[in-house]
């Protein structure tokens, strides 16, 4: 079974990160793609912009917190989690893509943080698999596993 998610947008706001009580750092990048759709009957194009959570654990979390601010164009590659939790007697839920991968795109933007020399590095998590050669290599860090997320109120997350 494959769960896999690509995508390439612009972040609307800079990242929100936080480092829990165990020194795991954590971010939140919202993302937004936009679809182009051309009516040839019209022969006007219209545009659908969809937002995207994407949520980065340790040493993406610090390529983000250092490289990554409103505006950047980012690629992303993760797997999409669902999270469902209940309030006032009314469920809720929300969909986010957990990042594997990271690559910083275009050019630095005034105002922004230094990017790195090359303008599409990629940035992965240690433990996951590649089929690219990563241009950065986080240092060694510990391999515990991600904390669960609280499935009860998104208010509980570390944001």
């Amino acid at each position: 079974m494959i769960n896999k998610v690509i995508l390439v947008g612009n972040v609307g706001m800079d990242p929100e990160v936080r480092t829990l009580e165990t020194g795991v750092k954590v971010a939140r990048v919202r993302l937004a793609t936009t679809e182009r759709i051309f009516n040839r009957q019209t022969n006007e194009t219209t545009e659908h912009t969809e937002w995207h959570t994407i949520t980065l654990w340790r040493g993406l979390a610090e390529v983000a917190d250092k490289y990554v601010r409103r505006g950047s164009q980012l690629y992303v590659e993760g797997s999409l989690r669902t999270r469902e939790w209940e309030r006032d007697g009314v469920k809720h839920y929300a969909t986010e893509i957990v990042a594997d991968e990271m690559k910083l795109l275009g050019r630095r933007q005034e105002g922004a943080a230094p990017q790195p020399s090359t303008p599409q590095q990629a940035y992965q998590q240690p433990s996951q698999p590649s089929y690219q050669s990563p241009a950065y290599q986080p240092q060694p860090q510990p391999q515990a596993p991600a904390p669960a997320l609280p499935a009860e109120d998104p208010d509980d997350l570390p944001f």
